[in-house]
């Protein structure tokens, strides 16, 4: 395994998947994943801030309402992503670099292709959906203005999913953080301009999300369109369907938890209308917001290091991949502590900065925050064994922690234990999920002897 000793034409020291990790050079490694992720947390973060405190809760509670169902649209663009650049970063570890990007290349264009034929469906189908999902009359009419403007950008989306894995796989992480963190301070300006100065409230909001989305989609398009000195680039596309069953089994878990992250949160919402009406929707979207910049920590990490896993399976580096898990263990024990005390601290801010301008509403967030801040000690094991099984090819066992993690558990949680602790058995529900799904995580690794 080769020094990472040249620059990639960033300035930064170029580190190769061939390396061996150590602690300090698996976190330069995955940190701009994670910053990745985190920003683009940034799109639906500041639409949220925005809608809420420009056009108020019962508009806020429409967009966290519709949110759920487009994220189940866009999924297919992380399955692609992950399982894709699972079985591309396995090819280039064997040393097959044509056929991996031969492989590369027909994921992008089905991915493309699939956005579009989506996004006309979802347009579609929104109004019944947001009726069936249990909106009231007040809440349809901006779920489905907010969802068919973002839907314009699916296509993009999920480009922007895809290349958040394979700038990673392509030896170029930090060209990929540099398109996002673009792409997130451009989301941020439009929305103060739109909404905050210009008033165009929940339009503007989706304008803002779909401008971003399409620069963090499609410039990478044309980086990897164009003569590069990545691992990866776009050429002729050349179908082949094994390999596209391959990526898709491989990524199936990414999308089985998306989805059903997805569909649980829906379930979540019903129960809250029923528990707490249009302030329970409102709280609760507080909380997914704020759980999705702390969890797109963990979930970039698992991006960042899934290549190095993939690429040393496939060069048949054993003890190198249990090295790079045991440190990754560490690392994601060390976040989920620091979590806990950033979540427990941030509470009374964020919750005054998303809905301090109604007090009943404010209190109910802050308390709920409170009890939910303790589900990020364990979501760490879950997230993370998910994304490394997914990089070992090993699409069942990650797709069956994924399924566990959401369907089951989540969904059983906040079904039973409102009956026994009313509306704060929503907020316990989540910490007893990630524990459980923690639990069953470890039980695999052990299983297999990992």
């Amino acid at each position: 395994m080769g020094p990472a000793c040249n620059k990639d034409g960033t300035g930064f020291m170029k580190i190769q998947l061939s390396d061996h990790f150590t602690t300090g050079r698996l976190l330069r490694y995955a940190l701009p994943s994670v910053l990745m992720m985190i920003f683009t947390s940034v799109y639906g973060v500041v639409d949220g801030f925005f809608v809420s405190n420009f056009t108020g809760k019962t508009s806020f509670a429409a967009v966290n309402f519709i949110m759920p169902f487009l994220i189940v649209l866009g999924a297919m663009g992380f399955m692609i992503g992950t399982g894709g650049s699972a079985l591309v970063g396995k090819l280039l570890g064997e040393e097959k670099k044509e056929r991996a990007n031969s492989v590369f290349s027909m994921l992008i264009y089905v991915s493309v292709v699939c956005g579009i034929v989506i996004a006309i469906v979802g347009m579609i189908t929104l109004r019944p959906v947001a009726v069936l999902l249990g909106a009231d009359e007040t809440m349809v009419p901006d779920c489905v203005l907010y969802g068919r403007l973002v839907l314009i950008g699916l296509p993009a989306l999920m480009l922007q999913y895809e290349f958040h894995s394979f700038f990673v796989t392509a030896e170029r992480p930090q060209l990929g953080l540099y398109v996002t963190l673009i792409a997130g301070v451009m989301n941020m300006i439009l929305d103060a301009v739109l909404v905050g100065l210009l008033s165009l409230g929940i339009p503007g909001a989706a304008v803002a999300t779909v401008i971003s989305q399409m620069f963090g989609g499609f410039l990478p398009l044309a980086y990897f369109a164009r003569k590069n000195t990545s691992l990866l680039k776009l050429g002729k596309p050349v179908w082949d369907g094994s390999a596209l069953l391959k990526a898709l089994g491989n990524g199936s878990s990414e999308f089985v938890s998306c989805v059903s992250m997805s569909v649980v949160s829906m379930l979540y919402n019903a129960q809250l209308m029923k528990y707490a009406g249009e302030d329970g929707v409102a709280a609760y979207g507080v909380l997914m917001y704020v759980s999705m910049i702390f969890m797109a920590v963990f979930i970039g990490y698992g991006v960042g290091t899934a290549p190095i896993f993939s690429f040393h399976f496939g060069a048949q580096h054993p003890d190198e991949l249990r090295s790079v898990l045991r440190k990754s263990l560490g690392i994601i024990a060390v976040c989920s502590a620091g979590m806990i005390v950033g979540g427990e601290l941030l509470a009374r801010p964020l919750s005054l900065m998303y809905v301090g301008y109604d007090e009943g509403l404010m209190q109910m967030t802050l308390h709920a925050f409170r009890i939910f801040s303790f589900c990020f000690i364990f979501c760490g094991i879950p997230i993370f064994g998910s994304s490394y099984f997914t990089a070992l090819n090993d699409g069942a066992t990650s797709a069956a922690i994924s399924f566990l993690r959401t369907v089951v558990f989540q969904a059983a949680a906040v079904l039973l234990l409102p009956l026994v602790f009313g509306l704060d058995g929503i907020w316990y529900s989540l910490i007893v999920a990630e524990l459980a799904a923690g639990l069953i995580t470890v039980f695999f690794w052990i299983k297999k002897r990992i």
